[in-house]
């Protein structure tokens, strides 16, 4: 049955509503290839094979009196540690955590269930969510699929590397620095950055803090566009205080085939080096795109100051989660803003300040971010999607001994600094608008390469459709070799 492990989701359903596949039988299958890979991935850190089976056993049992759940019926799914599943852990990485067990579900966990999904597993995330490599010292390092000496991606790497072995069907992941889209474009799977609000966070919240963090926002991981756009409409929609007055209506995608699309295209930027093998994928989407009928360009481009951009992006971005970190980090990070020249702009001085802005300057910022937000606005009345990298390279090998602040990428055979990479991950999420990372080949060396795909405020359909239309171009996910 191993050609049945790389199927999407929706093809997975199809094949049990037609009972040419049992659910119980696949979710075994999914066990069995956990049993054999995920000791060299370190994906899947918490297994509720128990519960899934039972539910496995209930779903069969359904189908047998003609009962359909949901488009995922039966189908085997992981989640992102950091979201609440009643009876197992979530601790976000923090050993400070390791008792924390939820006595409820996350609101877009029971929206899965809900769907006929049957959960299985939780799949290991960083340290408070804050790295684009996943590693913590309770669970340990998660491993990329395509090559075990280099990172997943993060904060939803075991996310990304799950459904990239095929050990699972489908994920949901979180994003607030490219969480959702980083790890999906390092493993060569589909990842979508929603708009900001449009799916509930209830229950993936770091314990104590319920409100929402800005910027952060929760969304599907899968291996098709399809998935993704079937699990966006199953999780979106208000919830809590919300769901008294408001409901959700996503306008459809803006065109139906890709010669009507209108695509700007950005390859690099000054901000942020982006190394040749990525820059040529980008642009080989680009060229797929004109080919097949779309109005390409490399220069249209909102009318924003992309670099005061990204700062604002930093600054609002570290603002937010400041608000989860410990006292002694706020404390520490005081004492080493106190020591910098009033000239620097580096990373760390720009993080460092942000973490402990008054509100006065984060309200400041806020007010520029609005105006971002209609420059984006009127750009996308003339282009329906801007495709960008979603970061400087494929992905890196593990760099775990050097403090986040002073680790490096090598681009184009440069050093670069590793979190100027925040850039592409900032240039949908600061402004809230929905970002699509989907598969666009690999590199000469053999690793993937995934295009972000932004569009326009609230037309989360339009980037998914987008990602759709575009794999009947280039192709869309491609298995890892040696997960046979």
């Amino acid at each position: 049955m191993t050609d049945i492990a790389y199927l999407s989701a929706l093809e997975l359903a199809r094949r049990i509503r037609a009972r040419d596949l049992g659910c119980l039988e696949l979710l075994d299958h999914c066990l069995d290839r956990v049993d054999r890979y995920n000791p060299g991935l370190n994906a899947i850190v918490e297994l509720d094979a128990e519960r899934a089976r039972e539910r496995a056993r209930r779903a069969d049992d359904a189908l047998a009196k003609s009962e359909a759940w949901g488009p995922f019926h039966g189908v085997p799914m992981t989640i992102k540690e950091a979201f609440g599943v009643a009876g197992l852990r979530m601790t976000w990485g923090d050993p400070d955590l390791a008792s924390h067990v939820p006595e409820k579900n996350a609101v877009v966990v029971d929206r899965l269930l809900g769907s006929g999904a049957v959960l299985f597993g939780t799949t290991n995330v960083p340290l408070r969510l804050m790295d684009w490599q996943t590693y913590n010292v309770m669970y340990g390092t998660t491993n990329n699929p395509w090559d075990v000496s280099r990172a997943p991606g993060g904060s939803s790497g075991g996310s990304a590397a799950a459904l990239a072995a095929g050990l699972s069907a489908l994920e949901a992941g979180s994003d607030i620095g490219a969480s959702i889209r980083n790890p999906a474009h390092y493993c060569g799977v589909y990842g979508h950055k929603p708009t900001f609000g449009i799916l509930p966070t209830t229950g993936h919240d770091f314990p104590g803090y319920p409100k929402p963090l800005d910027i952060l926002v929760v969304g599907p991981m899968a291996r098709s566009a399809e998935d993704l756009a079937t699990a966006l409409d199953v999780m979106t929609g208000a919830d809590g205080l919300d769901a008294k007055a408001w409901r959700l209506e996503l306008p459809g995608p803006r065109h139906a085939a890709m010669a009507g699309y209108r695509v700007a295209v950005m390859r690099e930027s000054p901000v942020c080096a982006v190394d040749g093998a990525v820059a040529d994928r980008i642009q080989a989407v680009a060229d797929a795109c004109a080919k097949a009928g779309a109005m390409v360009s490399d220069s249209a481009r909102p009318e924003v100051d992309m670099a005061a951009a990204h700062a604002n992006y930093i600054q609002l971005l570290r603002g937010a989660t400041a608000g989860i970190l410990p006292r002694s980090f706020i404390d520490d990070a005081a004492e080493q803003a106190a020591t910098l020249s009033t000239d620097d702009e580096s990373f760390r001085a720009r993080a460092l300040r942000a973490a402990i802005q008054s509100h006065r300057e984060w309200s400041i910022a806020d007010q520029q971010r609005t105006r971002d937000r209609a420059a984006w606005e009127a750009f996308f009345r003339d282009w329906d999607v801007l495709l960008c990298p979603v970061a400087a390279t494929a992905a890196m090998p593990h760099q775990q001994d050097v403090e986040r602040f002073f680790r490096t990428v090598t681009v184009n055979g440069r050093t670069e600094n590793y979190n100027d990479q925040l850039f592409w991950a900032g240039i949908s999420c600061n402004v809230y608008l929905p970002g699509t990372s989907a598969p666009a080949g690999l590199t000469p060396d053999g690793l993937p390469v995934g295009v972000q795909i932004v569009g326009p405020h609230l037309e989360d359909r339009t980037t998914i459709e987008f990602a759709r239309l575009l794999a009947d171009e280039i192709g869309g996910f491609v298995p890892p070799p040696g997960y046979d």
